[in-house]
């Protein structure tokens, strides 16, 4: 396929040979210069949800990175790879068909199939990647009609791993707010409650000609509460701290959970939102299954009253989460 035909990443990729300019990006942020290679980076931390101190390493774990990955969480491995499944099977079809499913914002449809190919940042560069998501709970912001047919199975498979994703969001809101002094429900209900919104999404970061020069996703903290990831084996996901880009390591079985901006506002910084980017390979596809997990949109989140106190005043506004992400999706002042 030419390139000025391409519709997406992967089918230009299969065309290159050399990186497009609009995908170099400024020295400052390519990986091979910002990317920490010391003999013994820190790890994330890594914490079994069944282990009687859990609760305090994920705190711990939330104010000092942002992020942590979990084991013994009770997601069972089937649910996992059927998920992988339908969404490499999806990616794997042709493009006329995965463009059935398209996004077009301009004409009200904000969930489906998309591409960074379309769209770059305010300085015109643009990410790697490719991108389906949609909407999976609760019920009534579901549209069925953005999520693919194909490949059989997709709707069974992200509904079953839907289920989970409901549960260990309450599991881990409630050993969170536990941890800052609230009853164990309180992070919850700040968010929404059974109305929280769970967004799946799958980033498909093909092979790269010239991956030391570009970015799957560009530097960025989530706008959500948190955000559930399920990764595959290949190395890309990278987290900022004390300075420095550290990759985060893959764990068989494990799950990342990133703090959102909405949990950092929620308490009053004692938690911390994570700034992360996405690197991609030279010889291999890298995908990844995020479930961003956010307030309903008219839902207003603000530090919680229990937090704030003369000795620590509230450092964020309480406002309704749809102006929230106007705000950070053009990037305005919050």
């Amino acid at each position: 396929m030419a390139r000025a035909a391409a519709q997406s990443v992967q089918a230009l990729a299969s065309s290159l040979g050399a990186l497009p300019p609009e995908f170099v990006r400024p020295e400052h942020e390519q990986p091979r210069a910002t990317t920490f290679r010391g003999a013994a980076p820190p790890e994330i931390p890594v914490v079994d949800m069944s282990s009687p101190d859990a609760g305090r390493r994920m705190a711990e774990a939330a104010a000092e990175w942002g992020i942590f990955q979990v084991v013994g969480h009770g997601v069972p491995a089937d649910a996992v790879a059927a998920l992988q499944r339908v969404g490499r099977g999806f990616f794997a079809l042709p493009q006329e068909e995965k463009q059935r499913y398209a996004m077009d914002p301009g004409e009200g449809r904000t969930e489906g199939y998309g591409s960074t190919l379309r769209k770059g940042d305010l300085e015109g560069k643009k990410a790697w990647a490719d991108f389906l998501f949609h909407n999976v709970a609760p019920p009534a912001a579901v549209n069925h009609a953005v999520w693919p047919e194909s490949p059989e199975g997709y709707r069974d498979a992200n509904e079953a791993y839907c289920g989970h994703m409901v549960r260990l969001t309450r599991e881990l809101f409630g050993r969170l707010s536990a941890e800052l002094g609230l009853d164990e429900g309180a992070m919850a209900e700040a968010f929404g409650g059974d109305d929280v919104v769970l967004l799946q999404k799958i980033n498909f970061y093909p092979p790269c000609p010239q991956p030391e020069l570009a970015l799957g996703l560009a530097p960025h903290t989530d706008m959500s509460t948190l955000t559930v990831l399920l990764p595959d084996e290949v190395q890309g996901l990278q987290v900022f701290k004390d300075g420095c880009w550290y990759d985060v390591n893959y764990v068989p079985g494990a799950l990342i959970i990133h703090i959102g901006d909405q949990i950092e506002i929620m308490s009053n910084g004692r938690y911390k939102a994570v700034l992360h980017r996405t690197t991609v390979s030279r010889e291999k596809t890298r995908m990844s299954w995020p479930v961003f997990v956010e307030p309903p949109p008219e839902h207003v989140v603000g530090p919680h009253r229990q937090l704030v106190a003369d000795e620590f005043p509230a450092k964020y506004k309480a406002k309704k989460f749809k102006d929230y992400k106007y705000c950070k999706i053009n990037k305005l002042p919050q």
